[in-house]
């Protein structure tokens, strides 16, 4: 069997280290594929499959992408779950003896993207690594792109369901584990079937504690217990251990830049089920999966994609600490009130760039010349920024603004080093400015100007000589030479060498020639690696100042945001809510923030809302469908949620007291991937609301005990409105049907009736969307099939089988048709039968004023 090639040798020893990605080659100007890498490349890629010589009988399966366009092709195969190795060539090709050397430069993985092509600017991308023992677990996030790292510990009997809630807090795109989680079949199953994310399992080895301790000591320093704020027995050092290690092995280099960690605890932020994220639709919509029409869609008015990326983070994040939530608020209503400097900041905001990534692209050697000049440009605005902040008077702003360090040097320094017009690549130079090094002007003027100084040097040569016939050439053997005519030879000066003998001329050459010559040749070349130079130690300068500028980031991207609720409120009409520790919810004509955005051209019905553990500890609601009970009951969620991110809200008055969580149960869907039915999904969700909230939570329940026969349902629903009331006493909003639920406002304590208005006039119903107190004295269904559009002949026979339903169902009407018998007994001498016949068949319900008035009128005058 032939040899492989010496390259197609070195491929496969590459290949051999990272078996589970595709492997991008560099040649010359492509990131090359082979053999299977190559076959499924050109699937996944769509690319044009070929081949190539490979030292054996067979040419090997080959296919390529430009190595300047590179990134969008990686994007789509990690999009599709692949990893993707690059291998880079450690040398110019011009001028290694031999095979180019190559090696493993970075593995990008889903968690690991940095490249802003690749990803999302509102969103962070964020790597998880989870570690289990012994029931508790250690969790951290990281978003390598940005530098950020978030860790909690986890340990109680809901430990499943805590993993889970944090997972969708953070949604990573990649999770790391160890063995012991593959026992919490809920976790794994809920990994599998409801995110879109890469999973890894470590190794044991990763998590020995001599490793964790030499992983985390040279990350944080000797005392990074101190740095940290891990537990040195706890299992977040194990996690965040465990992190790096898959870190360093996949990207070589730029690991350095997670320096700090957010350690939180879970009670710090308000408990969000997956479930209740789903329903509320805080940034993606139930339906499309898309922005439009979500809260985060009506709040998002920030000016950089760093505040895009905070503001999401609080959405999924409200805080539940009242002192926290009115430090924000405080800082909100200053810039409020404040309209100019509102303006000039959002103003000054619009042209800051995503300094936060640029960040972690510079420490990984891989930032751009442009992208380098736009942080300079950034710069530009911080200290109108810091001036502005502290000028709205509000202590929190001004605690803010001596966050932003206004970074002068860090921009003079950008300034004086990179051209105004420097490109995206280093690739055809042009990136250093004019007066920064005086080797690459004098370089500059040798390739843009050789000519000229040939022309300068022969001018010269002539006057020194007397030779008048000398001149400069060039050709490929010799290189630049002096060419004089052989009637000349006897004047040519001791300093030139003879190089070649012509029929009538001598050609020399002379130091002062062969070092120009030197110059102009290499100085193209030599141009561009002095620029590459240049540009990496600006590189290296700048990743040493990391600490200023992140912390002037996260300054400037709270400061977008809170600009941006701001101009939210004073846009949309919103007031700022009173938050305590209470237990009260109060609204005076709350609005639901995005219908009301959506529908800009009809009017929003605002509503009224009471609520606390006490005397109005749970509401049932009834009324047709399609009257706004959901919406109704989803607009006091979003507004409690709001005023807990430090925003003004959508009412005319508020006050919130802190809610610890909430939890919804809206609507029916089947779960089919996991075989459960409408009814079991509902079940599931319900039992974890009763075993989960707390008296300082937020419960919306909407209409419980659907999926199975009326009686069933109808007793699960009561059931679940007792333990509510009695043994849990939390805040609660429970939509029904079962109008037979409305008697428990006598039997329960803080249980209070309310009903959705509808204004009825014979068969036809209009919503009036006001909430109003007491009990539905109907559910419309019929009508409100009418309003769907059914036939007239559908829904006449649904009266009729309403009727003799009504009319046959067990125990139907007893206590009428008793009275009615009584009634006739007693009356029957003085009461004519066609009368009676009428008030059997009367429907007090269907009646309007004008009918009764007109059928008392008829019956006085039957009976005078």
């Amino acid at each position: 069997m032939a040899e492989l090639s010496p390259m197609m040798t070195q491929y496969f020893e590459l290949k051999k280290q990272h078996k589970d990605e595709i492997l991008f080659f560099r040649l010359g100007d492509f990131y090359e594929m082979f053999y299977d890498d190559a076959i499924l490349a050109s699937k996944e890629l769509e690319l044009t499959l070929t081949g190539r010589d490979c030292g054996q009988e067979e040419r090997a399966p080959m296919c390529g992408v430009p190595f300047h366009s590179y990134e969008g092709y990686v994007a789509r195969l990690i999009a599709k779950g692949y990893k993707v190795a690059i291998c880079e060539q450690m040398e110019d090709p011009a001028l290694a003896k031999g095979l180019v050397k190559r090696d493993i430069i970075r593995v990008i993985t889903p968690g690991t993207v940095i490249e802003s092509s690749m990803l999302q600017d509102d969103k962070n991308n964020y790597i998880c690594s989870i570690y289990l023992k012994e029931g508790k677990a250690g969790v951290c996030f990281a978003d390598v792109s940005t530098g950020t790292a978030h860790s909690t510990e986890l340990c109680s009997e809901k430990l499943s369901t805590q993993i889970i809630t944090e997972l969708c807090r953070y949604s990573p795109s990649e999770v790391l584990f160890n063995a012991a989680l593959l026992d919490l079949k809920d976790v794994t199953a809920y990994i599998k079937q409801h995110m879109t994310c890469a999973v890894e399992l470590l190794e044991d080895e990763q998590f020995a504690p001599q490793r964790v301790e030499q992983q985390l000591t040279a990350q944080f320093g000797a005392d990074w217990a101190a740095a940290t704020g891990f537990a040195r027995d706890g299992c977040a050092p194990y996690a965040m251990s465990g992190l790096l290690g898959y870190l360093h092995a996949t990207q070589k280099k730029g690991v350095e830049r997670l320096k700090s960690v957010h350690n939180y605890a879970e009670a710090q932020y308000m408990q969000l089920s997956p479930v209740t994220r789903a329903n509320l639709e805080l940034t993606e919509t139930m339906r499309g999966r898309e922005k439009r029409g979500t809260l985060l869609w009506v709040l998002d008015k920030t000016q950089t994609a760093m505040g895009k990326r905070l503001l999401r983070s609080w959405l999924e994040q409200p805080l539940v600490n009242a002192a926290a939530i009115n430090a924000r608020l405080d800082s909100v209503q200053a810039l409020y009130e404040q309209n100019i400097q509102r303006a000039e900041i959002i103003e000054a905001l619009s042209r800051v760039f995503d300094i936060e990534r640029l960040m972690t692209r510079t420490v990984y050697g891989s930032a751009t010349p442009k992208e380098i000049y736009s942080l300079a440009s950034t710069c530009d605005q911080l200290p109108a920024l810091k001036a502005l902040a502290e000028g709205c008077g509000c202590p929190e702003l001004t605690a803010l603004a001596g966050r932003i360090d206004p970074l002068e040097d860090i921009k003079e320094r950008i300034y004086a080093a990179v051209d105004e017009q420097a490109p995206s690549t280093l690739k055809e130079g042009g990136v250093i400015r004019a007066g920064y090094n005086a080797e690459v002007d004098e370089l500059r003027d040798i390739v843009h100007g050789g000519k000229g100084y040939l022309s300068h040097l022969e001018a010269k040569m002539k006057e020194e000589t007397g030779i008048r016939t000398l001149k400069i050439g060039y050709n490929r053997v010799f290189g630049y030479y002096i060419e004089v005519s052989k009637s000349f030879t006897s004047q040519v000066p001791p300093g030139f060498v003879r190089k070649q003998t012509l029929a009538n001329a001598e050609r020399y050459i002379t130091e002062e020639l062969k070092e120009l010559e030197n110059k102009i040749l290499g100085a193209s070349e030599r141009l561009l690696v002095l620029e590459r130079k240049l540009f990496e130690e600006l590189l290296f300068d700048l990743s040493a100042q990391l600490a200023r500028i992140q912390a002037t980031a996260g300054a400037v991207a709270k400061l977008d945001v809170l600009a941006a609720l701001a101009q939210v409120a004073v846009t949309n009409d919103y007031v700022r809510p009173t938050v305590d520790e209470g237990d009260g919810l109060h609204i005076t004509e709350g609005r639901h923030p995005v219908i009301e955005q959506m529908q800009r051209k009809s009017l929003f019905v605002p509503n009224d809302t009471a609520l606390d553990c006490a005397e109005d500890n749970l509401l049932i609601i009834t009324g047709p469908n399609m009257a706004g009970k959901s919406t109704y009951m989803r607009q006091n969620a979003l507004i409690a949620l709001l005023a807990q991110i430090g925003s003004f809200v959508p009412a005319k008055a508020c006050r919130v007291g802190v809610v610890d969580a909430i939890f919804t149960r809206v609507g029916a869907s089947d779960d089919l991937a996991a075989g459960q039915s409408t009814f079991m999904v509902e079940m599931t969700e319900v039992a974890e609301i009763l075993q989960y909230a707390t008296k300082k939570s937020l419960v919306i329940l909407d209409e419980i005990g659907r999926g199975t026969s009326t009686f069933d349902g109808m007793s699960i629903a009561r059931a679940v409105v007792e333990h509510i009331s009695g043994h849990i006493g939390c805040k609660t909003l429970f939509a029904t049907h079962y109008h037979e639920l409305t008697e428990l406002e006598n039997d329960l304590p803080g249980v209070k009736n309310y009903n959705i208005a509808v204004k009825k006039r014979g068969d036809d119903i209009t919503f009036l969307r006001r909430i109003v107190r007491g009990p539905a004295d109907d559910s419309y269904g019929i009508q409100v099939a009418k309003l769907a559009g059914l036939p007239d002949e559908v829904t006449k026979r649904a009266k009729e089988v309403l009727k003799a339903l009504e009319a046959t169902a067990p125990g139907a009407h007893r206590v009428d048709q008793l009275d009615f018998e009584a009634f006739e007994q007693l009356a029957a001498p003085a009461l004519p039968g066609e009368m009676v016949d009428k008030l059997r068949a009367l429907d007090v319900e269907t009646l309007t004023p004008i009918e009764a008035l007109n059928f008392l009128y008829e019956l006085k005058k039957t009976l005078q």
